[in-house]
């Protein structure tokens, strides 16, 4: 059936709200933004997106908005805007209506991007660079804008909601967790299918995660550089349209594919969270591609210099910065989320280089129009909302400043971990202050510990294994020269860079990363587990496989079937399970060592090695790295109460410790260095590993 009947009936004034191309079954409203232009026309192409069919001007401009109405243009048709305007690269303005443009509300695009010097609005290799005017057309190479018709029966699905407070993230990419999954059949590996794939959420469910965070998965547009040098963008951070998942992970090609795997995620009690680039766009600095927002806007899209506006401010360092103190730009950003929630039933957001998105004119601002609109929207305030919470800009590190009702990546606890359990100096009461949540960073505001979002590892960096694997990065496969990437892991080989055959030392690397997922588990905060660190993937010591889309990023399953992915898989599962099973492990305020119990015990208190109360003199010793959690809760018997205890030993040799008093029936329930076993402490004392953790625990005591 036919989707645009030519000729084109009178087009007819149609309305400028909803934004993009709105189908009623009789014809489709197309309305889009831009305060600068002069025109705007919309293209029609025949199904193979490769000729123009026919093209006629939006007859009406209200606030801004450019709309019309066309009589008999169904879902399935394909279509792009062209945008007349001045084209005044000093003052800002971008506009080349021999530029093709996509819709920036389009639900779906047709076709792949071409690279070729057409798609620039200036003439690549003129001496004027971006002063320069392109006149070639670029439609032959640019995706197409569909309109769609987006119903789908949903079954009855329901959202887990899951309490922040029970919360466990899985970070992981659609792609890189099953390409080599034997399970998965080969034409669904790599994509929303094989995510859904019941071999895929049994392992999830019997891990004992709560809600996958899944890397990026709005269309992207793969970098010229990267695709020069025969490499892929692929992690995603280079969003092409804000409403299209990334063709590559739909094995049919069709949106409904993730809705499935949505639907079967949520059956088995799982949320799914999107990680989210609404920073920067795949448009570059002011020499990039002219595809979309820079054709349509470039002053209003883009936050440019002020004095000079030829340049784009560059606050993401990815060539630009989304205007997000435009209310237009909101708009967009608002639309997308509320999108996803409601066509797609998402659980939850995580925006990249969050404090992007809080800056106004004058600089990162809580209060901004962005986070006011977001926390308010009764849509969004019932999914979760997570920030990134810096950028490069000036005072873009913004780690516990951002308004009640978001949750932040800690990456001081990233960092606090790692230096405390590779044995650095001094590192005892930075580690206790992220065992608590990291109070000094979110408590106020009434904010809740589950504000901090804990990790040791992140896509952004080593995995587990590598962190306790390699001293340096190993990126030379990126064809950077090895530059790329962060210098200063926080790491150790712990004896020899890369795999080992050295028992002693792969032991010790064994206990480490036990250690570091009991810290990450067993600390008040959101916790974070990166995908495959669980049974000890490994990315051959690249730190940044952001071009990866290999197996150096891919999991590895055959690793579970060795004996250390198996012991390793199986410590993971006890942690995940003894902190749900633990109230005391996830409360939701900030405990302090002034609450007592019934008994006038404290809920929280510390000791060192001698069961005697840390004091001002211990925390400031620098060689200190033995130390004892105690947190102890009321029970509803009458008079009883439940503790737990947990022991670290961050020195290089087994500790003893004394346990503190009242005395309790304590037993052993995780042992980094004994990672199957359990034991009790005898004599009111008990051995700690080098290099390990243990946790205690005692329930329903009288006292």
């Amino acid at each position: 059936m036919a989707t645009v009947h030519l000729p084109l009936p009178p087009i007819q004034t149609g309305l400028p709200y909803p934004l993009g191309a709105t189908c009623d079954g009789a014809g489709t409203n197309f309305a889009v933004f831009s305060a600068n232009a002069t025109k705007l026309e919309i293209c029609f192409f025949d199904p193979s997106g490769r000729h123009e069919l026919a093209r006629c001007a939006l007859p009406q401009c209200t606030n801004e908005i450019w709309h019309g109405y066309i009589p008999g243009v169904q879902a399935g048709a394909l279509y792009g805007y062209r945008a007349y305007g001045p084209y005044h690269p000093e003052q800002g303005h971008r506009f080349n209506p021999n530029k093709l443009l996509i819709d920036p509300y389009a639900r779906r695009l047709h076709g792949q991007l071409r690279w070729t010097d057409s798609l620039y609005g200036y003439r690549v290799h003129s001496p004027r660079a971006d002063l320069s005017y392109d006149s070639r057309d670029s439609a032959a190479a640019v995706p197409k804008s569909v309109v769609v018709d987006s119903a789908f029966n949903w079954h009855g699905d329901k959202p887990p909601n899951v309490p922040w407070e029970k919360t466990v993230i899985y970070e992981t990419h659609v792609r890189g967790m099953t390409m080599r999954a034997q399970q998965v059949p080969p034409e669904e590996r790599g994509t929303f299918a094989g995510l859904a794939h019941p071999s895929v959420i049994d392992y999830l469910v019997s891990l004992g995660i709560t809600a996958v965070e899944l890397l990026p998965v709005h269309a992207i547009l793969q970098d010229r550089r990267l695709v020069q040098n025969g490499l892929v963008n692929y992690w995603g951070y280079n969003t092409l349209s804000f409403f299209v998942p990334e063709p590559r992970y739909l094995s049919d090609g069709s949106p409904d594919e993730m809705r499935r795997a949505i639907r079967q995620l949520h059956a088995a009690g799982i949320e799914v969270i999107l990680d989210v680039v609404y920073n920067h766009t795949c448009e570059e600095s002011e020499l990039g591609p002219t595809l979309c927002f820079r054709g349509l806007d470039n002053a209003s899209y883009y936050r440019l210099n002020r004095d000079y506006p030829r340049h784009h401010i560059n606050d993401t360092g990815c060539g630009n910065t989304v205007n997000m103190s435009h209310p237009r730009v909101i708009q967009l950003v608002m639309d997308s989320l509320r999108y996803w929630v409601q066509e797609f039933h998402v659980d939850g957001f995580r925006f990249d280089l969050g404090a992007t998105l809080g800056r106004e004119y004058y600089g990162f601002d809580p209060g901004s129009g962005f986070f006011d609109a977001l926390l308010q929207d009764p849509v969004l305030a019932r999914v979760k909302l997570i920030s990134e919470p810096w950028d490069i800009g000036p005072g873009g590190y913004q780690v516990g400043n951002h308004p009640p009702g978001l949750a932040e990546w800690n990456d001081r606890f990233r960092d606090d971990v790692r230096r405390f359990w590779r044995g650095d100096s001094g590192m005892r009461g930075a580690v206790a202050s992220r065992l608590m949540g990291s109070a000094d960073l979110f408590n106020h505001r009434r904010r809740r510990s589950w504000s901090s979002i804990n990790f040791v590892t992140a896509h952004d960096g080593f995995t587990l294994h590598d962190l306790v694997s390699y001293n340096q990065k190993h990126n030379e496969a990126n064809r950077e020269d090895n530059r790329d990437g962060s210098n200063e892991n926080r790491s150790s080989n712990w004896g020899v860079e890369g795999p080992t055959d050295d028992p002693k030392i792969a032991a010790t690397r064994e206990k480490v990363k036990r250690a570091m997922l009991m810290t990450l588990l067993f600390s008040h905060g959101t916790p974070m587990l990166l995908g495959g660190d669980e049974f000890g993937r490994t990315q051959q010591g690249n730190n940044n496989p952001y071009c990866q889309d290999t197996e150096i990023s891919w999991f590895d399953w055959s690793l579970i079937e060795t004996e250390a992915g198996k012991a390793l898989l199986d410590f993971s599962r006890r942690c995940i399970a003894a902190r749900r099973i633990l109230p005391r492990m996830r409360s939701t305020r900030f405990l302090a060592t002034n609450m007592r119990t019934v008994h006038r015990i404290p809920e929280i208190s510390w000791f060192d090695e001698t069961g005697t109360e840390m004091t001002s003199d211990r925390w400031h010793f620098a060689e200190g790295r033995l130390l004892a959690l105690r947190r102890v809760g009321q029970e509803l018997r009458a008079g009883a109460i439940s503790a737990s205890l947990l022991l670290l030993n961050a020195f290089s040799e087994d500790r003893e410790f004394v346990l503190p008093p009242p005395d309790m029936a304590w037993r052993v329930v995780i042992d980094a260095a004994e990672a199957g076993s359990q034991r009790a402490p005898e004599n009111n004392r008990i051995i700690v590993a080098a290099h390990s953790a243990v946790l205690l625990v005692t329930e329903n005591v009288i006292l």
